[in-house]
C-alpha cells in the first residue's frame, strides 16, 4: 500500500483545518504529537491519522 499523495494535506490546509497557527502545527509535528510526513523541505498529514489525533485530543480531554 503506498502513500496517496492526493490523499494528504498540506501545511496550509492542515492549519485551516485545524484553525491554529504555524508556530502550533510546527511545534505539534517537533514534539512528535502530531503525525506527519517530510516530503523534501515540505511536510504531508493525512487526514486520516489527523482525524485520529483529534480523537484522542478529545478523549484525553474528557477524563
Amino acid at each position: 500500500m503506498g502513500l496517496d499523495l492526493n490523499a494528504c494535506l498540506t501545511t496550509d490546509e492542515v492549519l485551516t483545518y485545524l484553525k491554529v497557527t504555524p508556530r502550533t502545527i510546527y511545534r505539534l509535528i517537533r514534539s512528535g504529537e502530531l503525525p506527519a510526513l517530510r516530503i523534501g523541505r515540505q511536510w504531508r498529514f493525512r487526514r486520516a491519522d489527523l482525524d485520529a489525533w483529534i480523537e484522542r485530543q478529545r478523549a484525553g480531554a474528557s477524563l
